[in-house]
């Protein structure tokens, strides 16, 4: 699999992962490419750390991934490795993503990426735990929910959709908190 700037990263064999394709993670950076520069990125399911991986190559300043699997977050060390530049940071945390979430209330993420098998159930559960312990910026943070597009469309009240795209079977819903103040 090849990243920004032609970089080939590795990927795990068979199907444990599914990650995502080039064409959605190109309009996803398309759509941030003005704010990735010196970002604070949350990858949620990383998978490989394909998403991880283009964000540390576009600049941002550190990327936090969770991934359950041990073999993935192996892979995503090492792809990780390969892009980040002296000052950059990543952290790659294995584990239940909504237990993982917990571990990080107190920080927030400029963007954040969350890709799940599209047959869980974590999309309520991570949804409400983002905002819960209020790990996208308030005023300039974006989620960005991949989902099978037949999905509907989740709405926790303190997050609002701002804009949903569809690549042929891959949607892609984006959210940011929601202004209280108004």
């Amino acid at each position: 699999m090849r990243i920004y700037g032609n970089r080939l990263i590795k990927t795990l064999p068979g199907k444990d992962t599914r990650p995502t394709t080039g064409r959605v993670r190109e309009a996803v950076f398309n759509i941030w490419q003005g704010a990735i520069a010196g970002s604070h990125w949350l990858d949620l399911c990383a998978g490989n750390g394909s998403i991880g991986a283009e964000a540390l190559c576009r600049g941002a300043a550190s990327v936090v991934g969770i991934e359950q699997s041990s073999r993935a977050c192996a892979i995503i060390k090492e792809n990780w490795q390969r892009v980040v530049q002296p000052d950059q940071t990543f952290q790659v945390l294995r584990g239940d993503v909504v237990q993982r979430l917990k571990t990080l209330q107190g920080q927030q993420f400029d963007r954040i990426y969350f890709d799940p098998p599209y047959a869980s159930n974590l999309y309520l559960p991570v949804l409400q735990a983002i905002a819960h312990y209020q790990l996208l910026h308030p005023t300039s943070g974006e989620l960005a929910v991949e989902h099978h597009p037949d999905q509907p469309k989740l709405q926790p009240s303190t997050l609002e959709i701002c804009r949903e795209k569809i690549y042929g079977n891959t949607a892609v819903t984006f959210y940011r908190a929601v202004n209280l103040e108004n």
